[in-house]
């Protein structure tokens, strides 16, 4: 499974790292993915979750 958030699709982003001397080599920035278990259909299933969405999904659970 590649790193992505099961959610809410967000995926690695990709920028510069930026040197003392402002030289630009290419970096990656990835998703804070968490395993989670979540019931669909009534079934308990794994998924790979974003941090984030982990939090909108309690509040949302909560109120």
């Amino acid at each position: 499974m590649a790193r992505v958030c099961a959610v809410t699709g967000k995926k690695a982003m990709s920028g510069n790292r930026r040197s003392h001397s402002l030289r630009a080599t290419r970096r990656k920035w990835n998703v804070n993915l968490q395993k989670v278990k979540i019931v669909v259909d009534g079934k308990p299933q794994t998924v790979k979750m974003s941090a984030r969405a982990l939090r909108a999904l309690k509040v949302q659970q909560q109120g």
